[in-house]
């Protein structure tokens, strides 16, 4: 038996192989160990902040929070609109949660019937996830405290502390302010500033009407964050204050109004509809801008039930309605001072006279007046307010030289004073005619005479009439109204930079003792006196028709059914002989001008010349003292003692 071969170039040609096969191997690994202990290194040593944030990250979360919403506050610095601590409860749409069964458990601690269960049911289901949905705010420290201390029983549940918008003086400023409400999906954008998330906050409140619609953004500030810390589930565990971000608050609005007016305001009107407004006829300033009857703008921020909105929407008087801005009414004879003004401004003799016999035949028509005034020049015919007397002065003029100028006092303009709302009503002339009525474009001189006691086309709004009466109580500045003073501290402009008034100063004098006759000897005689010592009110009295006598439905004064009453009017200033406040007064469906409105002004004007220093100084001005008589040389006569001055009643 023969041995078996070895061929050595086979077993060295393999060995070859497998050191070289080894060889290559080896050098993998190594590589690959280099390269993991290179990125251990990296990791441990240069990416260790980066991974500890990312860890920290995964451990805790920020909640946004609102930020406190700014202040609004008068002209002294009250508190109009602010904000109190609230004690909220809400409820998170999360995995494992019966949002359903949740609401039972809860409606056992607090008041939440059927259906206000089914409404936040379906806000739940809209919501995003983890998103929590407010359940109730205002809760009782009670309910507070029970729900908190079965907090690990009630998944998803959270009950805590935020704020809520509070307006302290409820009805008086409810239409100037106006309120705040909850977001609405109609609110939210995807760019600009209502994209912020903060939004989707349940303690969220966004402005709606007025200075709080008006200055949303400026009033929001800016929110912070809450730092929490949560578990693998994305559950709160605990709180970590030291790294919370501070909100900024809303800046804070100062307007021009004054409390105490606006208040009296309110109080002087009780539960009449209508509307005053009040401007410092120096620089502009609205003092009062008041509508009533009003609502309590806090209801609104805790949401109203559907029958309680019915109830203001559906009440005749319309407490909903800003009657100061977005109502329009005729003037009635508040107008006839344009009508004066303009008559004088285009060679009108005031020394005219015209007779009212009660009934004036004109134009195939007969045209009526409350009294026969019997003969009257044009200062009578204001302070009376004759109606035959300004039906053929306004036919002297026409409605194109009335309706200029006035324009030139503000009617039917809309002014920027900062919040909306503002119709600018009308003041109709020819060019009016000519647009609205296609059909028979020509403006009949028949319609003259309406137009020439404040009837007619002619609709104007309450704080035009102010600012007509705040425009001739200065005599040459153009005033426009101002109703915000500042914002964060920045000073809004005068309402008197806005030029001169281009009429000649003596017309003006002669409307303005016109005015003065109407509460001495005119139409609110006795009205005059304030009863601050020498301080005298001129004004003008209106009575306007809400409706045509001749229908049926038109009813004079007061009598017959409220809704068909005429429109009582008054404006007015203060002092006569140095102005400084102007106010213009509706009650709505009031009956008389001076019976209805003229006493209303003059108690909002009392305040404000009371709450003037310079004012009040004049009105407690001391008694003289007077002279002791002479010494009588008789020694049978014993002579008076001297007053003593302390014991002076100063003059009321």
């Amino acid at each position: 038996m023969s041995e078996p071969s070895i061929f050595f170039a086979e077993v060295n040609e393999r060995q070859g192989v497998f050191h070289r096969r080894a060889f290559l191997l080896g050098g993998f690994v190594g590589v690959g160990v280099l390269a993991l202990g290179g990125r251990l290194a990296h990791l441990q040593l240069i990416e260790t902040q980066r991974y500890e944030k990312l860890s920290a990250s995964n451990q805790f979360n920020f909640k946004m929070t609102p930020p406190p919403r700014g202040l609004i506050v008068d002209r002294n610095g009250v508190v109009l609109a602010s904000n109190r601590p609230n004690f909220r409860l809400m409820v998170a749409k999360d995995k494992g949660i019966d949002p359903q069964s949740t609401l039972k458990t809860l409606a056992e601690f607090v008041p939440l019937d059927d259906a206000r269960q089914t409404r936040l049911l379906r806000e739940i289901s809209n919501a995003p996830r983890k998103s929590p949905v407010q359940i109730m705010e205002d809760m009782s420290w009670e309910q507070f405290s029970a729900i908190n201390i079965r907090a690990p029983e009630l998944p998803g549940v959270t009950a805590d502390m935020g704020e809520v918008r509070v307006y302290p003086y409820g009805g008086a400023f409810a239409h100037v302010i106006g309120y705040v409400a909850k977001v609405n999906r109609s609110d939210l954008t995807t760019t600009g500033p209502n994209a912020d998330p903060i939004l989707l906050n349940p303690g969220f409140r966004i402005g709606r009407q007025g200075v709080e619609q008006a200055f949303d953004l400026v009033l929001r500030g800016k929110p912070g964050a809450q730092k929490v810390e949560v578990d693998a589930s994305g559950h709160e565990v605990s709180t970590d204050p030291a790294g919370d971000i501070k909100a900024i608050p809303g800046k804070e609005i100062v307007l021009t109004l004054d409390a105490d007016i606006q208040n009296r305001a309110m109080e002087v009107f009780g539960d009449q509809s209508g509307a005053a407004v009040m401007m410092d006829c120096r620089n502009g300033d609205i003092l009062c801008l008041f509508s009533g009857p009003s609502f309590d703008a806090n209801r609104f921020v805790r949401g109203l039930t559907g029958a309680e909105y019915a109830a203001l929407a559906q009440y005749e008087r319309k407490p909903l309605f800003n009657k100061a801005l977005t109502a329009t009414y005729p003037p009635g004879s508040t107008f006839k001072t344009i009508v004066a003004l303009a008559a004088l401004e285009n060679g009108y003799d005031p020394r005219t006279v015209h007779v009212c016999n009660r009934a004036w035949a004109w134009g195939g028509r007969v045209w009526h007046c409350d009294k026969a005034h019997g003969a009257l020049d044009l200062t009578g015919g204001i302070a009376h307010s004759c109606d035959i007397y300004f039906y053929q002065c306004a036919l002297t003029l026409g409605p194109d030289k009335i309706a200029k100028v006035a324009r030139e006092f503000g009617l039917g303009e809309i002014f920027d004073i900062g919040i909306p709302g503002q119709k600018p009503g009308l003041v109709p002339d020819t060019a009016y005619k000519r647009r609205a009525f296609k059909k028979d474009p020509v403006w009949h001189p028949g319609e003259t005479p309406s137009m020439g006691i404040g009837q007619g086309y002619t609709h104007l709004n309450p704080l035009q009439l102010c600012v007509q009466a705040a425009r001739l109580a200065n005599g040459r500045k153009a005033l426009h109204p101002r109703l915000i003073r500042s914002i964060g501290g920045v000073a809004q402009p005068s309402g008197a930079a806005f030029g001169d008034l281009p009429f000649a100063r003596q017309n003006i004098d002669f409307v303005r003792a016109a005015m003065a006759a109407v509460t001495t000897v005119g139409t609110a005689a006795g009205l005059g006196d304030m009863g601050l010592g020498d301080i005298k009110m001129a004004g003008k009295s209106g009575t306007a028709q809400a409706f045509n006598y001749s229908t049926g439905h038109g009813v004079h004064g007061t009598q017959g059914e409220w809704k068909y009453r005429d429109h009582a009017w008054f404006i007015a200033f203060a002092p006569y002989d140095d102005p400084r406040y102007a106010v213009s007064v509706l009650v709505e469906h009031g009956g008389f001008g001076a019976g209805a409105a003229a006493p209303r002004a003059r108690e909002i004007l009392r305040v404000a010349l009371l709450k003037d220093p310079e004012i009040r100084a004049r009105v407690e001005k001391p008694l003289p003292i007077p002279e002791p008589p002479p010494v009588s040389s008789d020694p049978d006569v014993v002579d008076p003692p001297t007053p003593d001055p302390a014991q002076q009643v100063p003059a009321q």
